[in-house]
């Protein structure tokens, strides 16, 4: 064969592989130009690997990336695309660079037998040692069942398209985008397959490359701080991403930045944190001190709905060990304080709002133990006793358990007022930037589980 029929034939090879969905999909992920091929023409059975792979860049950053999709032998797990993942997953460990995985195939190739197995067993292994060093988001912009579910859900963000599946059933069930995203299995579901795209770029801009790299866009909207919602009043102009919305809403977590920084933001929406919220809180702390992503939490809540998952929530609080800043902005009691803002949190500074309420009690109990007698002896004669007693309760929460109290004590470390948050947490930050701490040598607590 001539050189000019080699060269021919080599064309011919890679305009039949960037002509696949695949290929597509990457160059939408990557900036324009940047997309870099790689193992272009591995072979699996009689077709071009189900996969394309490579690396470009996302907003300027370093990111590796594959793609299956069904219009290519289904887009089918075999022994040569799982070789070419692991080389994606090799040079993302060795370049410090996060991972983006999209999937859409119609499951593995059955005769390849064990093979399969092995195929999988090492993809999920490779993954798995990546957990923690690089980012890894899984995008689903078509069939993901199986095995391959269990991988893509092992990455750190999944992100779906509405008319994507993701389960574990092979037979389809419980695969919708609405049950994952109510599961809080998929962290965010998007319209269309173009803007889960877009939101897994935004992602990338919002997350540093490794566990060893700084968080942040350097290019920044500020907040207006007119906001009624604390975290749009805080966070930069347009940077919020909230994570699982539709799962554990007793708590919302958010990615977004504070003056080019990125945050994770931890807001409780009840007063009554019940199990799915604080689970879901747990694991976004835990991803937050992976990547060195400071913490900062909204805390407006009275107690605990289930003592396992209140475990789990103080015990990912505690073992963080990136910047933690907590603002106290209405009811902080017992546990609740404790857990997530005072000693337990490990909190490197905790404001309070001036209204916020703080003790080591409810304020009934508080009220019963400090006023004793004199509780009695307020609610004697009292034509509607049960309305007098909330009323001398409310006086005394109000007098006793008020934030200046607790400031004064050491519980908090200033008192600020709403429309100061976002000029203090920013000051913290830049207080916080340089924190180091050292821990006990360990492999891991035993309380996440």
């Amino acid at each position: 064969m001539s050189i000019d029929s080699k060269a021919e034939a080599v064309n011919a090879a890679r305009s039949e592989t960037s002509a696949s969905v695949a290929y597509s999909r990457l160059e939408k992920l990557f900036d324009d130009g940047t997309f870099t091929e790689i193992d272009t023409f591995a072979r699996s059975s009689d077709s071009y690997t189900e996969i394309r792979a490579g690396r470009g860049t996302v907003g300027g950053k370093s990111v590796f990336a594959f793609a299956q999709s069904t219009d290519v032998s289904g887009g089918a797990m075999s022994k040569a695309q799982a070789a070419k993942i692991k080389r994606i997953y090799d040079l993302a460990l060795k370049t410090g660079a996060p991972v983006v995985a999209v999937y859409d195939s119609i499951g593995g190739r059955i005769n390849e037998g064990s093979d399969l197995l092995g195929a999988y067993g090492d993809v999920l292994k490779y993954s798995g040692n990546l957990s923690g060093v690089v980012p890894q988001i899984s995008l689903v912009l078509g069939k993901c069942c199986g095995t391959q579910a269990l991988i893509a859900v092992n990455a750190d963000i999944v992100v779906m398209s509405e008319n994507a599946e993701l389960t574990l059933n092979t037979d389809g069930s419980d695969a919708s985008a609405k049950e994952n995203s109510a599961h809080g299995t998929a962290h965010i579901v998007e319209k269309n397959e173009d803007s889960a795209i877009e939101k897994t770029r935004q992602l990338i801009g919002l997350l540093p490359s490794n566990n060893l790299d700084y968080a942040g866009c350097p290019e920044f909207e500020p907040s207006d701080g007119a906001s009624d919602d604390i975290i749009k009043s805080v966070a930069d102009g347009g940077s919020a991403v909230e994570l699982q919305s539709e799962y554990g809403k007793s708590f919302r977590t958010v990615l977004a930045t504070i003056e080019g920084a990125t945050v994770g933001i931890v807001k409780t929406e009840n007063k009554t944190l019940d199990g799915k919220g604080c689970s879901k809180a747990a694991r976004f702390v835990r991803f937050c001190d992976a990547f060195g992503i400071p913490v900062v939490s909204f805390i407006d809540a009275e107690k605990f709905g289930c003592i396992k998952c209140a475990a789990k929530l103080t015990s990912a609080y505690a073992e963080a060990t990136s910047p933690k800043i907590t603002v106290v902005t209405g009811d902080a009691f017992g546990a609740v304080y404790i857990a997530l803002a005072g000693t337990g949190a490990a909190a490197d500074i905790t404001y309070a709002w001036t209204n916020a309420s703080i003790s080591a009690l409810s304020p009934e109990a508080s009220a019963i133990i400090e006023l004793g007698d004199d509780l009695g002896g307020k609610l004697k004669g009292a034509a509607d006793p049960k309305a007098e007693r909330a009323k001398v309760i409310a006086e005394f929460k109000n007098e006793y358990l008020s934030a200046l109290r607790a400031a004064e004590n050491g519980y908090v470390q200033d008192i600020i007022l709403p429309e100061e948050t976002r000029i203090k947490l920013m000051a913290a930050l830049d207080m916080l930037s340089d924190k180091r701490v050292s821990t006990l040598p360990k492999k891991h607590n035993n309380l996440y589980i």
